[in-house]
C-alpha cells in the first residue's frame, strides 16, 4: 500500500482515493504487522507454556487477524466509515483481551522485563482513550475540531512510543539472561514513563500555542535523553557477551533498530529550538521521515532481530540475507531523501531534482526485502514438509 501511494504520485490514477488508501497503509502497518508481531512474540517469551498451549491465544489470535484484514479491504474502498469503524472497534476490543490475558497470565512478579510489558499493555490501554472520544467530539464540534486533531495524536503517540516503544523494549530485554543492574533500570523506567506522557505535549502543540506546552515537551524530550543514557549504562557490562550470541543478519536489524533509536532521540532534541517546533508537523518529508524512522527503523529493527536472534527466521538462508540488505538500504535510502527534501522545504529551495522517482525507487527496495524475506520462509517450511 505504502508503495502505490508513492507510484500514485508518478502515475495518478482518477478512481483511487488516496486519503482511504493512506488510512489502510497506516492501519495494517500498525495493527496488522506491528501488533501481531508483538502478539506472538509476548506468547512465545512471556507466557508460560503451559497457559500459551490454551486454545483462547490461537482463537484471539485469529479474530485479529480477521479484523485486520477487514480493515486493509474497507478502509481503501471507502476510508472512514461504517466497516472500517466496525473492525476498528472490533480490534479494540480483541487488544483488551489480550492485555487482559497477558496481566493475568504472566505481569505478577518483579522481573524488569515484565515491568516494561506491564508498562507497555497499560499505554495501550490508556492510548484509547483519543479513540472512544472521537464520537462524542464529531458530534459535538465535528471533524474539523482542534479536540478531533488532538484525540487522533494522543491514540497515535501513546500507541507509538507507549505500547509498541515499551513492547518492543521489554522482548529485547528479555533476550539478556543475565542479571540487570536494577538501579540503572529503576532510574530509566521513571524516566521513559515521565517523557513519554510528557511528550504528548508536542503534537498538542501543533494546535493549541501555549509557552506551558512547549516547555513541558522539552522536559519530556531531556527526560528521554537521560532515560537511554541509563539504558546504555543499564545495559553495557552485557554488551559483549550479547554480541557473540547473534548471528550477522540479527547483528545487522539490530545495528539499525539501535540507530534510529539514536537518531530519534537526536531528532526531538531539535524540537527545543522554537524555529523548528513550528514547523516541524507543516514539512510532510519531516513527518513521514519521523514516523518511518519509528516504525521501519526501531519497532521493525528490534522485532526482526529477536525473530533472527531466535531462529524464529532463519538468518542464514541467502535470500534472507539478500531480503534484509534490500530492506536496510531500502529504508535508509527513504530516510536520507524525506529528511533532506524537509530540509529543502525548510530553507525554501524547493523540491528535489527527481525527488518522487528516487523515493518511489527506494520503496521498491523495501518491498523487494519483504518478498525475498517471505519467500525463503516458505522455501524453508517446504523443505521441512517433503
Amino acid at each position: 500500500m505504502g508503495l502505490l501511494m508513492r507510484f500514485f504520485y508518478l502515475f495518478p490514477v482518477k478512481n483511487v482515493n488516496y486519503s482511504f488508501l493512506l488510512h489502510g497503509h497506516s492501519h495494517v502497518a500498525m495493527l496488522g504487522w506491528t501488533y501481531l508481531m508483538i502478539y506472538v512474540l509476548i506468547v512465545s517469551f512471556f507466557i508460560p507454556k503451559h497457559k500459551s498451549s490454551k486454545p483462547i491465544y490461537n482463537q484471539l489470535f485469529w479474530l485479529t487477524e480477521f479484523s485486520v484484514i477487514g480493515m486493509m479491504i474497507a478502509f481503501p474502498v471507502q476510508g472512514y466509515a461504517l466497516f472500517s469503524i466496525i473492525f476498528s472497534t472490533l480490534h479494540i476490543i480483541l487488544s483488551y483481551i489480550f492485555c487482559w490475558l497477558v496481566w493475568r497470565d504472566c505481569c505478577k512478579g518483579k522481573r524488569m522485563d515484565k515491568k516494561l510489558l506491564l508498562g507497555a499493555i497499560l499505554f495501550m490501554l490508556f492510548s484509547t482513550i483519543g479513540i472512544w472520544c472521537l464520537g462524542a467530539i464529531i458530534s459535538l464540534l465535528g471533524k474539523q475540531s482542534i479536540l478531533y486533531q488532538i484525540a487522533i495524536q494522543f491514540f497515535l503517540h501513546f500507541q507509538f512510543n507507549g505500547w509498541f516503544l515499551f513492547a518492543v523494549l521489554a522482548l529485547f530485554l528479555k533476550q539478556f539472561k543475565n542479571e540487570i543492574e536494577i538501579s540503572h533500570f529503576k532510574v530509566f523506567f521513571t524516566l521513559l514513563i515521565f517523557s513519554t506522557i510528557a511528550t504528548v505535549a508536542f503534537p498538542v502543540s501543533w494546535y493549541v500555542k501555549n509557552n506551558v506546552i512547549s516547555v513541558i515537551n522539552g522536559i519530556g524530550v531531556v527526560l528521554q535523553l537521560l532515560a537511554f543514557i541509563y539504558f546504555y549504562k543499564m545495559l553495557k557490562p552485557q554488551i559483549s557477551w550479547f554480541k557473540t550470541t547473534l548471528n550477522t543478519t540479527a547483528k545487522r536489524v539490530y545495528s539499525l533498530a539501535i540507530c534510529s533509536l539514536v537518531l530519534k532521540v537526536m531528532v526531538q532534541l531539535l524540537l527545543l529550538f522554537p524555529d523548528i517546533v513550528s514547523s516541524s508537523h507543516q514539512i510532510r518529508g519531516f513527518v513521514i521521515g519521523f514516523i518511518h524512522l519509528t516504525t521501519l527503523g526501531i519497532i521493525t529493527g528490534f522485532l526482526l532481530g529477536i525473530l533472527f536472534q531466535n531462529n524464529l527466521l532463519s538468518g542464514r538462508s541467502s535470500l534472507v540475507r539478500s531480503g534484509v540488505q534490500c530492506f536496510v538500504f531500502g529504508y535508509v535510502f527513504t530516510e536520507i531523501i524525506l529528511f533532506f527534501q524537509g530540509g529543502l522545504f525548510y530553507f525554501g529551495k524547493g523540491l528535489l531534482p527527481a525527488y518522487y522517482e528516487s523515493i518511489f525507487g527506494a520503496s521498491v527496495l523495501i518491498v523487494l526485502g519483504l518478498v525475498l524475506i517471505i519467500a525463503s520462509e516458505i522455501k524453508i517450511k517446504k523443505i521441512r514438509v517433503d
